[in-house]
């Protein structure tokens, strides 16, 4: 059985032929239309530039995807993504856990003749560390097993998400989630189980030697959240330092909590046009 391609969506400006593209990745529970307006934002600014919003494994429209669900599966994913695209992937941006996927995808598509060149790694508030499972993210696993639906209506499965503790906006935001079922009830669209595996995956898996020896050729940026504990005092000291050796790492810290691409969106843009602007 053929695996199948990740669902993914092109942005560009109107009228423009973009020359390179941009990967974007969303976080766990997330899917490509989050960043869709920080992406038509930056395509407008660099018509040059066109962006390439990508579900990753087990989220949105890229279901029925074959186990193991890990890191190092999404970015095989990727490189079949890539490699059936006709198209200049010369960056690649990832938020939350889609940033560490972004760092693997990077090491891996640097030996593989297939890829073309990949220019810039972009991660936003994510961490390469390995460390034990925690946060909200592995919290909301309990949530999806214990409120498996199906519900009458999208606010019976926000009041489910409210519930565990969890405050509107991301009970809103993870709604999102929400599809029918055959009978027409609502389920949740991501598998509690699917999801364990891949954040287990997360916190295993260091990536700090792309940070500080990354790819020949290919810079890497970790933008951290004022307001979101992911990159700690420690993590800025090394990203700093694997800076002034390489000069390919450089760390951006930026107003915002953790969910950058709403909180802070106008700073984002304004990096990526100051980086990828040529």
């Amino acid at each position: 059985m053929q695996t199948p391609l990740l669902n993914h969506d092109f942005v560009q400006a109107p009228g423009a032929t973009p020359t390179r593209w941009m990967l974007v990745l969303h976080g766990i529970y997330g899917a490509g239309r989050n960043w869709g307006s920080v992406a038509r934002r930056f395509v407008e600014a660099r018509p040059e530039w066109g962006a390439v919003l990508v579900d990753l494994r087990g989220h949105g429209g890229s279901q029925g995807f074959a186990p193991p669900h890990t890191v190092e599966a999404c970015a095989d994913d990727l490189i079949a993504l890539v490699a059936s695209l006709d198209r200049d992937v010369a960056a690649i941006l990832g938020h939350s856990f889609g940033g560490k996927v972004s760092l693997r995808y990077a090491e891996k598509a640097a030996v593989d003749p297939r890829m073309p060149h990949l220019e810039q790694v972009w991660v936003i508030d994510s961490t390469p560390d390995v460390r034990p499972p925690s946060g909200s993210a592995w919290g909301m696993l309990q949530m999806l097993r214990a409120n498996p639906g199906p519900f009458e209506d999208r606010s019976e499965g926000i009041a489910a998400v409210e519930s565990a503790g969890y405050p509107r906006p991301v009970a809103q935001w993870m709604s999102t989630n929400l599809v029918r079922d055959d009978g027409g009830a609502l389920v949740w669209r991501v598998d509690a189980d699917q999801m364990e595996s891949l954040l287990l995956s997360f916190f295993d898996l260091d990536l700090w030697p792309v940070v500080e020896h990354p790819p020949a050729g290919t810079a890497v940026h970790l933008v951290k959240a004022t307001e979101s504990s992911l990159l700690d005092e420690e993590a800025r000291a090394r990203i700093e330092a694997a800076g002034l050796a390489t000069g390919a790492a450089h760390l951006h810290v930026v107003e915002g909590g953790h969910w950058l691409n709403a909180d802070n969106p106008d700073a984002l843009q304004a990096l990526l046009e100051e980086w990828l602007g040529s």
